[in-house]
């Protein structure tokens, strides 16, 4: 008797303990949050990389977009979130790069999420209206320096990537061109396109078809390598600034918390689906390079962006807002 009464038990124990167990991510939709408008490169990736997460799940992905505050209203919705994995946030480097050095107080940290996947980098390239006299960079920095004031440049908005890009240029080699801000490059580039500034600084897709039309100049790209999207374009890395190396990081985060088995498992299939053939095409005639890092590689990734965007920002003696 009292051998089924301890047999009965060990039943009940290990039933109360399976049932305990959470079940394997995902057993749900997931979603998957975009601090920017439908089009940018975060979002892009989002919808690529989410689209092979559920065939491979089978479970949804839902992407998110919620604009604002230069990424500060998704990052607040996500942190207020269920650390469970099943809201992520795929953003760049604006949101924890560049962001803590542009605004004087935020309602969010680093401490507040879990970095998940170091997903892709996006390189970006410096390109000319084709009546400005220069064909390569270097000839167009002797041609700033030989005219101060006379030239400017287009990016996306005070405190964008492409800002940083090109008034790290400025202080590194004492040009003086003139910084005109756009609100994304759906303006920035047509700008440039109708020379109303002199050089712009976008990611490949937003320039390819001016540049085969001779109506944009590829002179420079700001990834310490030659891109595979064109090889040809000299890096600044090679010509002025040795070891230049900035592009905007897109990754995956969650809210802090997560637990250490869903991270991996989330970390491990988005780099497992990065590897397929036709999704690496696809990315790369996007722009995108990709990487599908995990968590040691998103925390040594943005550590180094945050020196780099802290160095120019107080070389160029740009003042948080």
């Amino acid at each position: 008797m009292r051998r089924r009464f301890i047999l009965a038990a060990i039943a009940a124990f290990i039933a109360a303990s399976s049932w305990a167990q959470p079940a394997a991510y995902p057993a749900k939709t997931v979603t998957i949050i975009v601090p920017y408008a439908p089009g940018g490169l975060p979002d892009t990736i989002a919808r690529v990389v989410g689209q092979k997460l559920s065939d491979k799940w089978g479970h949804a992905v839902v992407i998110d977009n919620r604009p604002g505050g230069n990424g500060a209203v998704a990052a607040q919705y996500l942190i207020n979130r269920p650390a469970d994995g099943y809201t992520l946030m795929m953003t760049d480097l604006a949101t924890f790069s560049i962001n803590p050095f542009m605004y004087r107080s935020m309602a969010y940290g680093e401490k507040d999420f879990t970095f998940v996947s170091l997903t892709a980098r996006a390189p970006l390239f410096l390109a000319l209206h084709p009546s400005i006299p220069a064909a390569t960079f270097p000839q167009f920095v002797a041609l700033a320096k030989a005219n101060p004031g006379k030239y400017s440049y287009g990016s996306s908005g005070v405190g964008s990537i492409m800002q940083l890009v090109m008034e790290s240029v400025k202080s590194t080699l004492g040009i003086d061109v003139l910084h005109v801000p756009f609100k994304g490059t759906g303006q920035s580039v047509p700008a440039a396109v109708s020379n109303q500034v002199s050089l712009v600084i976008s990611a490949y897709p937003s320039l390819q078809g001016f540049a085969k039309d001779d109506k944009l100049r590829l002179i420079a790209v700001t990834t310490e390598k030659r891109s595979q999207l064109a090889p040809d374009v000299v890096p600044i890395a090679e010509t002025e600034i040795p070891g230049f190396d900035l592009a905007p990081y897109i990754g995956v985060t969650g809210p802090a918390g997560m637990p250490a088995a869903v991270v991996d498992k989330i970390a491990g299939d988005i780099a497992e689906v990065l590897r397929d053939g036709p999704t690496l095409e696809r990315l790369r005639g996007l722009g995108i390079d990709a990487v599908g890092g995990g968590p040691r590689e998103f925390a040594a990734q943005l550590a180094l962006d945050k020196a780099r965007v802290e160095k120019i920002v107080k070389q160029a003696g740009i003042k948080p807002e």
